[in-house]
């Protein structure tokens, strides 16, 4: 299948060819990461990075109180309800198409935050994204998230580190265990694409300079998302959003069936949208109906 037909975004508002993203996309599923350079337009990623700044302003954020998200860290959760330029990220069209061969086109936004590692920030935990799901390991990809660089990312400054291999491990990682990793070092406007299941965690920054990063993230349409997108967004902004991003936020059933609200589609019953879309039971009718 033609990835502009899954994606709906027409081939000249790309700068990837389908050739490459496919290839993207086999790394993911076979070596469990890639990194596509070049991915972001440089005037998105300086507009990201200074308006980040705004809101850390504006909000009032702080740096957690804990070791996983940083003591030196700046996160901004549910960037989706903060203005139409995080709108852009989810649908990106030289990203979103790459994810979508890796899990399918019925995947949802799992999660959609910033982070900025701080001057003097210490490592995270290698982690796996889908060690919390109670599967047994190794199981078909759940979760496919990426890493925009907003400004470059180095080994010195932070750069996610990947412990290659592991997304084929029958276990998640120990929290407090020191693990063998590798940077993903990537210019600005890269973007890191790893399957949920690969050991990694941010890197120390030993720089004077912090390195930021969009967290997209993403899982299947048959998994809980990390964030509560249909609690969390209201409403009427959601309504604003194009419908290729209000699916992928949840307003929208997978495989026929899931997420149904008493056989009505959840964009059509909440948000008004044009959506004749049949329930798989639809299709066993009744003989003579």
């Amino acid at each position: 299948m033609d990835t502009a037909a899954a994606d709906g975004v027409p081939p000249d508002k790309r700068t990837l060819d389908d050739a490459t993203i496919a290839a993207h996309a086999q790394r993911v599923r076979t070596e469990g990461w890639s990194v596509i350079e070049n991915a972001i337009e440089p005037d998105l990623a300086d507009a990201i990075s200074e308006d980040l700044l705004r809101l850390e302003r504006d909000l009032g954020i702080m740096p957690a109180e804990n070791l996983f998200e940083g003591l030196r860290t700046t996160r901004i959760y549910n960037l989706l309800t903060h203005g139409p330029l995080y709108q852009r990220i989810p649908v990106h069209p030289n990203v979103l198409p790459v994810v979508e061969q890796v899990l399918d086109p019925g995947l949802l936004i799992s999660s959609l935050s910033s982070i900025a590692i701080g001057a003097d920030e210490l490592a995270q935990p290698i982690h796996s994204d889908d060690q919390l799901i109670p599967l047994p390991k190794p199981h078909p990809p759940l979760i496919c998230n990426t890493m925009w660089a907003i400004t470059d990312f180095t080994e010195e400054n932070g750069a996610t580190r990947l412990c290659p291999g592991t997304h084929l491990a029958d276990h998640s990682p120990n929290l407090l265990e020191h693990y063998d990793s590798i940077p993903a070092v990537m210019p600005k406007g890269g973007v890191l694409v790893w399957v949920g299941s690969l050991w990694h965690g941010g890197g120390a920054n030993t720089t004077g300079a912090r390195r930021v990063g969009i967290a997209m993230n993403y899982c299947a349409g048959y998994v809980r998302q990390q964030e509560n997108q249909q609690l969390g967004i209201p409403l009427e902004t959601v309504r604003r959003f194009p419908r290729r991003l209000q699916e992928l936020c949840g307003f929208s059933i997978y495989n026929g069936l899931i997420g149904h609200i008493d056989k009505q589609h959840p964009g059509k019953l909440l948000l008004g949208t044009e959506d004749d879309s049949s329930l798989v039971w639809d299709y066993a009718k009744a003989p003579g109906t």
